[in-house]
Parts: C-alpha cells; structure tokens; sequence
C-alpha cells in the first residue's frame, strides 16, 4: 500500500528550507558578489595571457600549415613552442587522430580544442585579419630567382616614384605571398605610380586556371571575359557594351574565395584541431588562481554562511525531532503491537500511520503463524496417533505384524513423509530458495506421464481421466516441478470428483503462453470459498474429515511452483458443475 502524499507545503523539507532559506540566499548573495569583485581582475589578467599565448601558437602552426603540404615535420614546431610557454600542445585531425603532441598520455579526444588551424579557414578572431585565406600560401603561384629579384626592382622603382610625387609608401604581402606597395602618406601631387608588379611569366598559368575556376563558379560561359589582376582584382566585361558588367562581376568576385580554396588545397597541410592544455591535466578548463588575501574573504565569508546555516538547522531540527521521539516511546511502550497516534499530514504523521500498519501486519503474520503450527500440529497427529496405536497393540500383543499392519504403517508414515516434504518445498518459496532447473521439455510428454501414474486413483475412485492437446509445445521448464504442479492439481481434481465423472487434463499454446487447464466435474467451490483455496492447509471440508484425504497444501505448492516459473495459477468454479485449474506459462 503506497503513503498517502504529504503536500509540498506540510514536509519536512520544505519547513527546514522555509527556516534557513533568508539567511542563506543572504549570505550566498553576499559571497558571490564579493568572490566576483576579488576574482574579476585576477581572470582578466590569466584570460588575456591565455589567450595571447593561444593567439601565438595558433598563428604559428597556421604559418606552418600555410607553408607545407601535410603535417609530417611539425613535432619539433610543436615541442620548441611548448615548453617555451610550459604548456601541453597537441594537434588532431578532425577526426580525432593524434598529428603531433608536446606530451605523453592520452590525448584530450573529448575536449574543446582552442581553435582549427585552417590556412584557408583562417579564424579571425584570433588573428584580427580581414581575409579568409592565409597571405602566406604560395601554392603555384612561385616565383623564380630571377622574377623575384625584377619584382623586388619594380616595388623599388614604385617607391622611388612615389616619393619623386611627395607621397610615401611602404610593402605589404597581398595574396599568395605577392608583395605589392600600398601608399601610407599622400603627397600635394596625385602620383600615377604602378604600385603592384605585373604578372609573371610563372603567375600566368595559375591566374588562368583561378580565372577558369571563378568562370565556372559565376557561370561565365567565356572564361576570357572573366579578368584577374594579379592583386586579385575581378572584372568582366561585357563584349556587346564594351564595359564593366557591375552584376556579373560582383558574381564573378562572390565566388573568388571558393576557387582559391579549391586551387590551393593540394598545396597546404589539411585542417586541423590545436589544444593548449595545461600538461598536467589536458582535459581540465583553465583555471584562474587567486590571491591569498581573496581566498581569506571567501574562506572567512562561506564559515559564517555554514555556522549560520548549522545553527538554524539545530534549532529547526530540535523543534522536528520532538514527534520522532514521542513516536520511538510509543513504540516501545509494553503492551502486544501498540498503535501509536497520527499527530500531522507531515511525513512524520505518514511515519506514525507507517507503523500502524506494520504493527497490524505483525499482528496478523503471528496470528497466521499460530494457526499454520496448529494446522502442521493437527495434520502430524493424525498420522502419527494410527501409528503409535498400532505400534502398542502389537507389543500389547493385541495384534500381530502381518501384511495389513505393514501396509497400513507404511500408507501413515507416506502420508508423513508427503506433509514434510510439502512443508520444505513451501518453506523454500518463502525463503526464496525454490529453485528452478528448466531444460527444454515435451510438455504433452510430460502431463501424459502425470496422467498415467494417476490413472489407477482415478480407476479406484471410478472417475473418468481424458487427456487432450492442442499442438505439441516444447517449453524450457523444469520437469520435476512441473509434473509436482500437475499430480498436485490431478490428485485435488480426482479426490473432490464423485463417481462417474470426468477430469480432464488439456494443453495448449495461445498469445505467447502455454496454458495447461485441469477441469473436473465435482461438487465445484462456492464463491466465498475461492478466494481461500490458495491458503495453506485451507479445505472445503470444515470438519478436517480424512474422507477427501489432502493435507491442503498441493494448491498453495502448485502455485508457488507456477510463479517460479514466471506464470500463474488461476481457479473458476461453478457450484454443482465443476472446477477448473489454468496454468499459464511464458514460452
């Protein structure tokens, strides 16, 4: 029987929580914000550096990756930059594979990794550039020596122009490496100066295959109208017009980034995930120390929340603790299962109504315990009167020990052995100990072999015994215990059918169960009556005559046995008509 639901507002816990709630919301209050105030600085000092030592290994991995075709050389890069900061830097592929690790162990697989070095991906938080795709990837797009040197004589030349103009200027790198000159100051004069190289005799073949690229992308049908400069500048041309077609060439410039990717891709290492962690524990999250003075606050501000919070509970858990005794003394007041009083809603009032209902069970488990001795006494005495009264007539010489003697001694000590061993196996059901050994059995095989061994009860008592199947199920059960269930509810069918009728014993297999019904036409069992024919050494006959012999245990163990099984045992009975038993089984 489920405890009746204490409402929120009447527990235990929500009275201890409504006592120390204020007090505790208060002072937790008052140590968030002073731990916030004393720390903000201190994780602002540690997350700057953190992340300027990320920033710096990050960009240095993403030159590297911008530079070399796979990963292969980058442990000493890794190792020289890890304990320069002393701190663990490892590399894995997207899926998790190790590229390269500064430290031994397992590699952090599960955690966040601090960026993706992606020279064409490039993160621009990190980095605070503008462009997508790292300058510093020349794929192709390599000069010779000697273009090198002419291109370095043409940025000098566009120096030395600017300044002829009062302008300054100084070197960038642009894309693939290329350098170019960007004015930084203007002069008076407007200076006409070529500030970027032209195109190199090894530039042209690339820039034409990037030209085919974007063309395709756009869906430029002529990749001639399609115009790069080496800048990377785009323009398409409208040969009809014979100028700039503005829509086409923001197209054309839409799909620049997506066909340098796709042309430079071979040319540098594939992407991968970079973990900074601390080399002592790489799945840890940074942690941020604070100052001696600052853990002295909160330490001093969290011992006066916890003594607060003590002293509360104390006092709160005095005044709970009042009904708990009061409940232990009623309790143990002398007197055969007291009932104590239910004094609240509270789960101290479902406590008090918890050990009224134990005290009733008790009650009634030793009241059931003395009718089950006074029943194991009645049934033993019976038995064991025949035979201590035939024992001393024979020493009496009263009668002599012949062959009715013997059959009748052996009929009463059978009939004992029988009570004992139903006792033990009920016994075993109650402990838990009724074991099982189920092996794959004929049933039909089986209920005939019952069937047959009672045939000569049901021939003495002239009842009729029928057998019937419905298929020829082949279940994992234990044969013993079955063919114990079925002689139990065969011997109970034969004794209560009179003569001339018919006990009926039937298989079959029906919704994933086996069902076994053992039916008789006997005197059937009043309704009141059926909800007791599974008590122990219950009978329909009150005045325990031994005309129907059964010591009222065969049911009880019958079902016990079914249960064991992971099935049941069920009764319908009509007065006058009939009884009959169903066992359910799973397959």
């Amino acid at each position: 029987m489920d405890a009746p639901r204490v409402p929120p507002y009447r527990s235990l816990i929500f009275r201890l929580l409504a006592a120390s709630l204020a007090i505790a919301v208060v002072a937790v209050l008052a140590t968030a914000w002073l731990a916030s105030q004393s720390t903000s600085q201190t994780i602002r000092q540690q997350l700057g550096r953190s992340l300027s030592e990320d920033k710096s290994v990050y960009d240095e991995l993403l030159a590297f990756a911008a530079t070399h075709r796979d990963w292969s050389a980058v442990q000493p890069v890794v190792a020289a930059r890890a304990a320069k900061l002393n701190r663990r830097i490892t590399l894995l592929t997207e899926d998790r594979r190790t590229i390269a690790d500064s430290a031994t162990g397992p590699a952090p697989a599960t955690a966040r990794p601090s960026a993706t070095v992606d020279p064409l991906a490039v993160d621009l938080g990190l980095t605070g550039r503008a462009g997508r795709i790292d300058s510093r990837i020349v794929g192709p797009y390599r000069l010779t020596a000697a273009e090198q040197r002419t291109m370095r004589d043409q940025l000098a030349a566009a120096r030395s122009c600017l300044d002829g103009f009062g302008s300054t200027g100084e070197v960038v790198i642009g894309a693939h490496g290329r350098p170019k000159v960007v004015v930084t100051e203007l002069g008076k004069q407007t200076a006409t100066c070529p500030l970027t190289p032209p195109v190199a005799k090894s530039e042209e073949r690339p820039l034409a295959a990037l030209r085919r690229l974007v063309a395709a992308c756009a869906g430029e049908r002529d990749a001639e109208q399609v115009g790069i400069a080496p800048d990377l500048t785009i323009v398409v041309v409208d040969p009809d017009l014979g100028r700039v077609d503005r829509d086409r060439t923001a197209r054309a410039t839409g799909c620049l980034d997506k066909a340098r990717r796709s042309q430079l891709e071979p040319y540098v290492a594939p992407p991968a995930l970079l973990f900074v962690t601390d080399p002592a524990d790489p799945a840890a999250a940074p942690v941020f120390p604070l100052s001696r003075e600052n853990l002295v606050r909160t330490g001093t501000v969290t011992a006066v929340v916890l003594l607060l919070a003590v002293l509360v509970t104390v006092l709160v858990g005095r005044r709970l603790v009042r009904p708990l005794r009061a409940l232990t003394e009623a309790a143990r007041r002398p007197g055969d299962y007291q009932r104590v009083p239910v004094t609240g809603r509270d789960e101290i009032g479902s406590l008090a109504a918890a050990l009224n209902e134990l005290a009733e069970r008790r009650e009634q488990s030793e009241q059931q315990r003395q009718a089950m001795v006074s029943d194991v006494a009645h049934e033993l005495r019976n038995p064991l009167t025949t035979i201590r009264t035939w024992l001393e007539a024979v020493r009496d010489g009263l009668a002599t020990v012949d062959g009715p003697v013997l059959t009748l001694l052996q009929d009463q000590t059978t009939q004992l052995q029988h009570i004992v061993d139903d006792l033990r196996d009920l016994a075993a059901a109650d402990a838990g100990t009724l074991r099982m050994h189920p092996e794959t059995t004929y049933v039909n095989d089986t209920v005939d072999q019952v069937a047959d061994a009672h045939l000569p009860d049901a021939v003495t008592a002239g009842v009729r015994l029928v057998t019937g199947h419905d298929g020829d199920p082949e279940v994992a059960v234990d044969p013993v215990r079955l063919r114990q269930l079925v002689g139990n509810l065969l011997s109970n069918a034969i004794r209560h059918t009179p003569a001339g009728g018919t006990v009926t014993v039937r298989t079959q297999v029906a919704a994933g169960r086996l069902t076994i019904t053992v039916a008789d036409t006997g005197e059937g069992i009043a309704p009141a009556d059926l909800p007791r024919v599974f008590d122990r050494f219950w009978r329909a006959d009150e005045s325990r005559s031994r005309s129907t012999g059964g010591s009222g245990l065969g049911l009880p163990i019958a079902r016990q046995i079914a249960t064991a099984h992971g099935g049941d045992l069920t009764v319908t009975s009509d007065v006058g008509a009939g009884t009959t038993f169903t066992v359910t089984l799973p397959l």
